[in-house]
């Protein structure tokens, strides 16, 4: 009888260690994600401000007609677009 109180106190113990040790490596990993989170929110907002300033820029389309600017200008909106797929939705 006592030998089971015993072990029985025992796994107890232990199960209580490991899901201590759980908890905290889940919390941790909680933290993790919401600074992602808040990384890819603030890498959206400026994506998003770029694309803004990049369409006033050429509003009146001056850039375009240049060529060696216009070579310069496209491929700026070209990696606009391919950061424009990296937004937040």
């Amino acid at each position: 009888m006592i030998i089971t109180i015993i072990i029985l106190s025992l796994i107890i113990v232990v199960l209580g260690f490991t899901t201590h040790n759980l908890l905290k490596k889940n919390e941790k990993c909680e933290d993790m994600i919401k600074s992602y989170e808040n990384y890819m929110v603030n890498l959206s907002t400026t994506i998003e401000f770029s694309n803004t300033k990049l369409k006033e820029v050429d509003s009146k389309g001056s850039f375009e007609s240049d060529d060696e600017v216009g070579f310069f200008f496209k491929t700026i909106q070209f990696l606009q677009e391919q950061l424009n797929n990296f937004k937040v939705k």
